[in-house]
């Protein structure tokens, strides 16, 4: 459990291509894993999307980064207002493991672990195909998970997109060139 009390925010290479990142939500894993899996609770803090709960089953993701927080802070010049993926789920074992392919930027997995009253969730993103990618979806994932805490939790979250522009600085100094 120590090792679990010093978990580190940021994402970490696990592999040259592969990011794995943690986060310790509040239980039961049930309700995590809810927020994983229905479309109404995950636009609240990733995006929507309606998922049919069966390995090969196709779905789309609709990022809308503007609604997360309210205000939204300054959306990057490079970044739209809404962002489609289509993606495919390929691992499937409620309410533990989650795993999905997506369109053009690899292969994510989500493990829920319980630990206590609370749940560890490890993401883990592969076969991302270059350092823009690693440090776009680091930055990403970070900042979504932090605001996953921070809905679980039912506490206040700053403006999204600040948050993203800071990590991806960050996340642009700390992965290797």
């Amino acid at each position: 459990m120590t090792e679990l009390m010093n978990l580190d925010a940021y994402g970490a290479l696990i592999e040259p291509t592969t990011l794995k990142i943690e986060r310790l939500l509040p239980g039961p894993v049930e309700r995590v894993w809810a927020y994983l899996t229905q479309g109404e609770l995950r636009r609240k803090w990733l995006a929507a999307g309606e998922m049919e709960m069966k390995v090969g089953a196709p779905f789309e993701l609709v990022w809308r980064n503007d609604e997360l927080t309210d205000p939204a802070g300054q959306r990057p010049a490079d970044k739209s207002a809404e962002h489609r993926m289509q993606s495919r789920i390929t691992e499937l074992d409620p309410p533990r493991r989650l795993a999905f392919a997506w369109q053009g930027s690899g292969d994510v997995s989500f493990e829920l672990t319980p630990m206590g009253d609370e749940v560890l969730l490890t993401v883990i993103h592969r076969r991302l195909p270059d350092r823009s990618m690693l440090v776009g979806v680091g930055s990403g994932w970070h900042a979504h998970l932090d605001l996953l805490v921070a809905r679980a939790k039912g506490e206040a979250f700053p403006p999204f997109w600040d948050v993203l522009s800071r990590l991806r600085r960050e996340y642009d100094r700390r992965l290797p060139a």
